[in-house]
C-alpha cells in the first residue's frame, strides 16, 4: 500500500514535471528537485549511525547513486517532447523490464502470476494511452529511462537487502543526482534564481513528494519486497499520472482509456494481496536498544524477524513464510 501511495505522488508530479519546464530546463529542474529531496531526508540520515557497514556497502552505494541519476535525468528530458500520458507509459513499462533484468542479473525467476500481472499491466497501459502509434524522442528517452530505471531497482533492492540503512541510501541518491545535475544545468542551462523562484511551486512538489517522500518510501519498502513485486506496483504511477493530465493540463482520455486504468489497477492490487504474508506468530518484534532508533529497528527487522525469539519458537508454517534473504 505504502508503493502504491508513492506511485500516486509520482503520477500527479508527472504534472509538475511537464509544467516546471515552462521555467526551468531539464537538468535544473533535477538537479533542485533533488537537492531539496536530499535536505529534507539528510537529518534522518543520524538515526542509522550506529547500524554496521558490512563488506562492499560503499561501491554498492555508488552503482545505486549513479544509475539513480542516469535514470531521473532521463525521465526528465522525455517530458520535453512527450505528453504526461504518454510518458507516463513508458516509464512504467519498467514493470516489464525489472523482472526480466531481475531474473537475468539475480536469478529471481518472476512467478506465473507476477508473468500475468505484468503482462496485464502493458495491455492496460495501451490502452490507456490509445496505443502508440509514432515514437517521438521524448518518447524514446523515455523508454530508454525505464530501462535504466528497471537496472536501479535491481541494484536498490539488492543495496537494501543487503546493507539497509535506507534514509542514508535515499539522501545518497538525492544529493548525488543534484550534485551530477546542478553544475550542467548552471552552464548549460537556464539555472537562476529568478528562474527557481518562478518554478517555486512545481520544484515544491516534486521535492518533497516526488522525490523525498516516494522515493524514500520505494527505497525502504525494497527492503521487504522483492523488487519484481514492486515495479508492477509502482506500475499504477501512469494511472495517476494520466489522471492528473486530464485534470490539470486537459489531456482527455476514451472510454478505452478508463478500461485500461481499470485492468492496471486490477493486476497491481493482485500483486500486492499475494504479497502479503501471514503472520502467525502475533505482533513483530524489533530487536532495538533504543526505542527512539525508529530507522534502525525499520532496517534490521528482516535480519532479526526469526532471531528476537527462542530458537525452536516459531511453527514450521511461520518459518517457511519469512519473507527474508
Amino acid at each position: 500500500m505504502l508503493l502504491l501511495f508513492a506511485a500516486a505522488l509520482w503520477g500527479f508530479g508527472n504534472v509538475a514535471q511537464k509544467t516546471v519546464l515552462v521555467h526551468l530546463d531539464a537538468l535544473s529542474a533535477v538537479g533542485l528537485r533533488c537537492l531539496i529531496g536530499g535536505l529534507l531526508v539528510l537529518p534522518f540520515i543520524m538515526t542509522e549511525r550506529r547500524l554496521p557497514v558490512g563488506l562492499g556497502y560503499y561501491s554498492s552505494l555508488a552503482r545505486v547513486g549513479a544509475l539513480f541519476a542516469i535514470s531521473i535525468t532521463l525521465q526528465q528530458f522525455c517530458y520535453v517532447g512527450a505528453s504526461v500520458t504518454n510518458a507516463s507509459f513508458l516509464v512504467s513499462t519498467a514493470t516489464v523490464m525489472t523482472p526480466l533484468a531481475a531474473w537475468l542479473l539475480i536469478g529471481e525467476r518472476p512467478t506465473a502470476s507476477l508473468t500475468v500481472a505484468a503482462g496485464l499491466t502493458v495491455v492496460g497501459a495501451l490502452l490507456l494511452s490509445d496505443g502508440i502509434t509514432g515514437l517521438s524522442g521524448g518518447d524514446l528517452t523515455a523508454i530508454l529511462s525505464a530501462a535504466c530505471y528497471a537496472l536501479w531497482t535491481i541494484e536498490l533492492g539488492r543495496h537494501m537487502q543487503t546493507h539497509a540503512r535506507p534514509f542514508t541510501a535515499a539522501a545518497t541518491q538525492f544529493l548525488g543526482a543534484a550534485a551530477f545535475a546542478l553544475p550542467l544545468g548552471a552552464t548549460q542551462g537556464n539555472l537562476s534564481l529568478a528562474a527557481a523562484f518562478a518554478a517555486a511551486p512545481e520544484l515544491a512538489v516534486l521535492g518533497l513528494f516526488s522525490t523525498a517522500i516516494a522515493f524514500g518510501i520505494q527505497t525502504a519498502a525494497l527492503r521487504f519486497t522483492p523488487a519484481s513485486h514492486a515495479a508492477v506496483i509502482v506500475s499504477a504511477e501512469c494511472v495517476f499520472g494520466a489522471l492528473g493530465a486530464a485534470i490539470f493540463l486537459g489531456e482527455r482520455n476514451s472510454s478505452a482509456s478508463v478500461l485500461g486504468a481499470g485492468i492496471i489497477l486490477g493486476a497491481i492490487l493482485s500483486v500486492a494481496m499475494s504479497n502479503r504474508t501471514p503472520q502467525a506468530g502475533g505482533p513483530l518484534r524489533v530487536a532495538s536498544n533504543d526505542p527512539l532508533d525508529t530507522a534502525s529497528a525499520f532496517a534490521a527487522v528482516p535480519a532479526t524477524w526469526a532471531g528476537d525469539r527462542p530458537p525452536n519458537s516459531l511453527g514450521p508454517v511461520e518459518e517457511r513464510n519469512v519473507p527474508c534473504r
